[in-house]
């Protein structure tokens, strides 16, 4: 056999597609990613399906999410007087006592001398509001009689007499569910006692240990990660404190400045309104206008003359309140866009109720500062940002 018969051997094909699958998708981060997210669907999918087995768990959030809640605020205003008291070499334990027994006797006082008034003026209110729904009733058909309000009828197709008497319907319904669902409420309002008699239990250990919380839940994470769970813990507590303790000074405030208005307009029930403008004003934006729907009714009843006082009087405090307390208090550490607090306010009192309404803006905040760092931690680890490497998706 000749040398050149010898078969040539061939060259070994190279592996291209093994190649190009482990380089765009097991070394790919970002492809890595999706594939944990839809893992995490999946399972939050399968709970879905077998939800009774979560029923207890359920029970047990839906039981000590109200005294944690109310214990966390309290303990976010009163943690800086305990800290005071503590570099006074005062020990923990006695300045919370101490602080118990000044709330106590402050709430005497206030029991003792503000409730009796503001209960005359709830009673007055009560008995007077038929008088008022009969004044306003008398006002609309004057202005329905009149000659401007018959052409804008004929205008838009508009029958006075059916439209009250689809609003009295409608009241009639509400009523009529109100009624229906009162043995719901006070259900509702028994478990709200009941989480509130705990709240001072709760705010106790609060006080006592809460500074030792944040390296209890850090114990159970893993070494690397408890300096950015640590930077996380403390965001969130700059946010929530901040706005709580500043909303609920700018909503004291707010409430003081109408009263005094209110007293020197002389406009009836000042204190009373005064309390409800202050309670709504919590909620940011939507409150001021839920407040002062009952201050333009009685406002409206009493005189033309009053109804453009107590205009006046809201638009100087609101203007106060916008140009010169709120920027002092609050500042601008949540750093959320009024349009998207709004948003967020709406959406999650569909969802959850009254609760939501109150818990929107700083439970939003809490998310935002979670949902940043781990959007954060994802653009340093994989990559994908950074300008000076070629990424392949």
């Amino acid at each position: 056999m000749r040398e050149d018969d010898t078969p040539m051997e061939q060259p070994e094909q190279p592996r291209v597609w093994p190649e190009r699958f482990k380089r765009f998708f097991l070394n790919n981060k970002f492809v890595l990613f999706l594939l944990i997210l839809l893992l995490v669907g999946l399972n939050v999918m399968v709970l879905t399906k077998v939800s009774f087995v979560l029923h207890p768990l359920a029970v047990l959030i839906k039981t000590i999410v109200l005294p944690i809640i109310l214990s966390g605020i309290l303990y976010y205003l009163l943690n800086p007087i305990v800290d005071v008291m503590e570099r006074w070499k005062i020990k923990r334990g006695w300045s919370i006592l101490i602080l118990y027994l000044a709330i106590g006797g402050i709430l005497t006082v206030v029991v003792l001398a503000v409730i009796p008034v503001v209960r005359n003026q709830i009673v007055g209110l009560i008995e007077n509001f038929p008088t008022y729904s009969e004044t306003v009733k008398q006002q609309f058909e004057e202005l329905t009689g009149s000659k401007l309000f018959g052409q804008f009828q004929e205008t838009v197709n508009l029958n006075s007499q059916d439209w009250w008497g689809t609003i009295s319907q409608k009241a009639t319904e509400i009523l009529n569910s109100t009624w229906t669902k009162l043995g719901g409420f006070l259900g509702a309002f028994t478990e709200t006692v009941l989480s509130i008699v705990t709240v001072p239990f709760i705010l106790f250990y609060l006080l006592k240990d809460g500074k030792k919380l944040p390296a209890k839940i850090l114990s159970f994470l893993p070494i690397k990660s408890r300096t950015g769970a640590m930077h996380v813990l403390e965001d969130i507590n700059h946010q929530i404190s901040s706005f709580i303790r500043g909303q609920i000074i700018v909503s004291f405030c707010i409430g003081i400045l109408l009263y005094i208005g209110y007293m020197v307009i002389g406009l009836d029930y000042a204190l009373i309104l005064a309390i409800i403008a202050s309670f709504t004003s919590v909620v940011p934006y939507l409150g001021p206008a839920i407040a002062i729907t009952p201050a333009l009714i009685v406002a409206l009843v009493t005189s033309p003359v009053m109804l453009l006082k107590m205009v006046a009087v809201w638009t100087i405090v609101q203007l106060i309140e916008g140009k010169f307390i709120s920027p002092q208090i609050m500042g601008k550490t949540l750093k959320i866009h009024p349009i998207t607090i709004i948003f967020v306010i709406l959406t999650s009192g569909n969802l959850f109720g009254v609760v939501g309404i109150l818990l929107a803006v700083p439970g939003y905040a809490v998310l935002k500062v979670c949902v940043s760092h781990i959007f954060n931690w994802f653009k340093d680890r994989s990559g994908l940002y950074d300008p000076n490497k070629n990424n392949l998706l």
